[in-house]
């Protein structure tokens, strides 16, 4: 029992817990999901675990990045003054716990130590490219018929079952972050070439496999990479970064037939939309029509929207006006997070995720941060493409990376300014 009472006492039951969150978010993420629903329950015990908690309940609320992620929750309600769809309003605000959770897990419990954040990192990198191998082999066991699934606009998921659109994500992220991972001070050799191949393969699996939205945010974060080799002055790097991007594509295209069928499709796909064709069975022109219907939703209720829970049924009435020759099956909602927000909260919702998603680009310290850095990137770009925080694996994702990287940077910042604030006298 003292033994139990020190170990309290030490703050290394909160930062245990706090640490087995994070490890089981990473699993729940590729494999278990319960694990996703159980990592901030485990997050908020790790806050009572900590024995000065009671003392760090203001560190909370002088977080800004925790303050903005609870305003989302503020909002959504408020919303409930105006909303009409009560049943789906609940849900909305029962899945938007995590938004609260996590950002309370990561200023209130004992900070991770730089070892424990490195082995959350490499469990992230490693096991996402062990499942990107996975997948890869079980594609190449029958190419023929995963490419005519590519051709007519199919996607392999994840062996695991994770969505293609999120799988994607999280293979761009494995590999940027393997590169930066290679370069902690804690990496030995061999994790650090552990590392290097992990980027290797998912980079290939995204390729081989022809996720476009996955090759969509990993070339859009190269170019961001290489935008900023040339503003610092490596121009040969820079240029050179550029020629690769230009070449890549083009090599992929000419060398794999996944990639050629995905391109193909691509055009096909949109062309009927343009043409006015029957679209029915094409996924890109029914996210055409989704956003023609979005925008007249937000035309009509630009301020504060429909209220977040309303959207479904905002689109499907607004379909029952202009269905664009398309099925009720097929009558899709809009695939942009940006117009999602915009839709159910208007100008006021929009501009509070805007605040989440890119205040960290503004904030000095965390912009500097390239692992904040490529995060945001990468989120922003696929938000333009899809809404991902209405499934929940691409909510987790954001949310958990969102309060492992800029919650707990902006903490960190502030406890090293009240210390400078205020030192300690030495006796």
């Amino acid at each position: 029992m003292l033994i139990f009472v020190q170990y309290y006492l030490s703050g290394r039951l909160s930062q245990h817990l706090l640490w087995l969150a994070s490890l089981a978010g990473v699993v729940g993420l590729l494999a278990a999901r319960s694990f996703v629903a159980l990592a901030p329950v485990v997050g908020v015990l790790a806050v009572l675990a900590n024995p000065h908690v009671r003392q760090d309940i203001p560190k909370y609320f002088r977080n800004g990045a925790a303050m903005r992620a609870a305003a989302l929750v503020g909002f959504l309600l408020l919303s409930g003054v105006y909303t009409s769809e009560w049943p789906t309003w609940r849900h909305e605000v029962f899945r938007s716990l995590p938004w609260l959770g996590v950002p309370l897990a990561f200023t209130l419990a004992v900070p991770l130590t730089s070892w424990q954040r490195l082995t959350v990192g490499a469990l992230f990198v490693l096991s996402t490219s062990a499942v990107g191998l996975a997948t890869l082999i079980q594609y190449l066991i029958d190419p023929t018929s995963a490419n005519e699934a590519i051709r007519i606009g199919q996607n392999m998921q994840a062996i695991t079952g994770v969505f293609h659109i999120s799988f994607g994500v999280i293979l761009a992220l494995a590999f940027f972050w393997g590169l930066l991972l290679r370069h902690h001070p804690l990496a030995n050799v061999w994790l650090r070439a552990a590392f290097l191949g992990a980027a290797a393969a998912a980079v290939l699996t995204l390729h081989i496999l022809a996720y476009r939205t996955g090759l969509l945010v990993l070339y859009i974060g190269l170019l961001t990479y290489a935008g900023w080799l040339l503003t610092r002055k490596h121009v040969a790097l820079g240029v050179g970064l550029l020629l690769l991007l230009g070449l890549g594509p083009w090599l992929a295209y000419h060398t794999l037939e996944s990639v050629r069928q995905r391109t193909d499709a691509t055009i096909w796909d949109v062309e009927q939309y343009t043409l006015g064709h029957d679209i029915n069975n094409y996924s890109l022109a029914q996210r055409l029509a989704a956003i023609e219907t979005a925008r007249t939703i937000i035309s009509q209720h630009w301020l504060v929207g429909v209220a977040p829970a309303d959207t479904h049924t905002a689109m499907l009435d607004q379909y029952a006006w202009k269905d664009f020759g398309l099925r009720p099956a097929n009558r899709i909602q809009v695939h942009n997070q940006y117009l999602k927000a915009l839709m159910g909260g208007g100008l006021v919702g929009l501009a509070l995720w805007l605040a989440v998603l890119f205040w960290p680009l503004v904030q000095p310290l965390t912009r500097r941060n390239p692992y904040i850095r490529f995060f945001v990137i990468i989120q922003a770009t696929v938000m333009m493409v899809a809404d991902v925080l209405s499934l929940q694996i691409g909510l987790n994702l954001f949310v958990f990376g969102y309060g492992f990287l800029i919650v707990a940077a902006e903490s960190k910042s502030k406890e090293k300014s009240a210390e400078i604030a205020s030192p300690k006298l030495a006796p």
